[in-house]
């Protein structure tokens, strides 16, 4: 007996100081936002750019807000780079997450600048390796380990060999761990980028505990994850520079992993714009090919995988409680759903009034962006900044989201572009009601505000142009001959 009230007080205490520490890291996150609204928030860059106009330039390295804030000319870059990326997995069709759809939208459009690209990645597993009619575009594959990573010592090998072939690599770029921190220990011309971080997952730990069945097991996610931020935080110093692609995300990195400010540095996600524009003709012949009738006067799509923690538990019980409970809502909207993934089922059974599509390739999901009213992603997920989103919004569609750090911060930052809801079924009806009540003339010009904030700050060549400005800066080795690390902002 006495055993047991040991135990049972070691468990009380343990999870009171696991509420404890939540509460602190929730205090220092809150403080470090209020920071960051007044000092590195959407308002202030312009500020900080007027500002510095009049007598100096910027140090990028030290700028506080997203570089794609910034204009970069669109002329011949003022040298050419010889460029290591390191990927775990590289995209083939549609079957591609977020971090892989961004190494291949990044790199292809440096090559396309005429940089010289080497990507270290592994083998495809189960299909033939995309072939690109660039000749500074070069593949070194390697098997993956059992988990699916690269295997480190072979890729560092294939880099060494390549490192010593011709000239040195300028710049090393790593997507998230590709390349591990033991690897990238003392090497000063490498970058970073972070498609999520522990802190950031915390969130979404909470979120599920909140969401979580009651005949569902407790998880112990969040003892796990709070260790994982602990060692995040010892590790991440190895890497040189750090891009993060959202500004929640880069706050982060800066005020609770403690990275200086100079070596932390927010570029957004861009999508391919050549791709994802208005096309109405598109739109039409897509709702035709899969008949959509006129007489659905609101069309909602989603895209991407169709798991728990995109939200589609969520999605799945708000739309089900709507059809049953609203005749007309029932009769006058159509759900048009883009991927796979376990919810497909679910999905289906909702009737006639939700149509599941399959993962579609660029092109088509090109024309599925022009069929719908609004595109909604119900992600549960806190970290990275979903290029969804982006291609919906650069397509000129209105967006519905849930309230993250992340997508607040950088993407739907006013109803002027969109809607958000708190991750609960009743938040995420009272949006797609309003949505509903809205319609298709107040969606459409929150869809043109969405697509110009798009064009000013999501797009392919913008992300380009920031990679390759931070690239040649870190590779510049502080020769000041070229100081590639100072913006003169156009402003007179």
């Amino acid at each position: 007996m006495f055993t047991s009230m040991a135990n049972s007080h070691n468990t009380f205490m343990s999870f009171r100081s696991l509420c404890c520490i939540i509460f602190m890291l929730s205090v220092f996150s809150f403080i470090s936002f209020l920071y960051w609204c007044h000092h590195s928030g959407p308002c202030y860059f312009r500020y900080q750019i007027m500002e510095q106009s009049q007598n100096q330039a910027i140090d990028l390295l030290k700028f506080p807000s997203a570089w794609n804030h910034l204009h970069f000319p669109s002329t011949p870059p003022p040298k050419l780079l010889k460029i290591a990326l390191f990927v775990k997995k590289w995209p083939h069709r549609s079957q591609a997450g977020g971090l892989e759809r961004h190494a291949l939208t990044l790199h292809l459009a440096l090559a396309k600048r005429g940089h010289e690209l080497h990507i270290f990645t592994t083998f495809p597993s189960n299909a033939s390796f995309p072939r690109y009619p660039i000749s500074n575009l070069y593949f070194h594959l390697s098997k993956a380990t059992a988990a699916g990573y690269l295997d480190q010592a072979s890729v560092w090998k294939l880099f060494q060999t390549q490192n010593s072939t011709g000239r040195p690599f300028d710049m090393i770029h790593t997507e998230s761990v590709g390349l591990l921190h033991t690897r990238s220990r003392n090497v000063t011309n490498l970058a970073v980028t972070w498609h999520g971080i522990a802190y950031e997952s915390i969130h979404s730990d909470i979120i599920q505990e909140l969401l979580r069945h009651p005949e569902e097991p407790q998880a112990n996610a969040l003892t796990q994850r709070l260790m994982k931020v602990v060692e995040e935080v010892k590790f991440f110093p190895r890497y040189a520079h750090h891009v993060a692609t959202s500004d929640h995300a880069g706050d982060v990195l800066k005020r609770i992993y403690m990275l200086p400010e100079e070596r932390v540095h927010i570029i957004l996600n861009g999508v391919d714009e050549e791709i994802f524009k208005p096309d109405v003709t598109k739109g039409r012949e897509f709702k035709q090919k899969y008949g959509i009738p006129d007489s659905k006067l609101l069309v909602l799509g989603m895209a991407g995988r169709l798991v728990k923690d995109k939200g589609h538990p969520l999605m799945l019980e708000a739309l089900k409680e709507m059809i049953k409970e609203n005749d007309t809502f029932r009769e006058t909207s159509v759900v048009l759903v883009a991927g796979d993934g376990p919810w497909a089922v679910r999905y289906r059974d909702l009737g006639e009034n939700v149509l599941v599509m399959g993962p579609l390739e660029q092109a088509q999901l090109a024309r599925f962006y022009n069929a719908i009213d609004i595109f909604i992603n119900p992600t549960l997920r806190a970290q990275g900044l979903d290029h969804t989103l982006l291609e919906a919004m650069i397509s000129g569609k209105a967006v519905l989201a849930t309230r993250l750090a992340s997508i607040t911060g950088s993407v739907i930052v006013g109803t002027e572009m969109g809607y958000t809801f708190s991750p609960t079924v009743t938040s995420l009806k009272i949006a797609l009601y309003q949505v509903w009540v809205d319609g298709r003339g107040v969606l459409e010009k929150k869809g043109q505000v969405a697509r110009q904030r798009g064009l000013e700050l999501f797009t392919a060549t913008k992300m380009a142009a920031a990679y390759e400005k931070l690239f040649l800066c870190i590779s510049n080795d502080g020769n000041n001959k070229d100081n590639y690390c100072q913006y003169h902002t156009p402003f007179k």
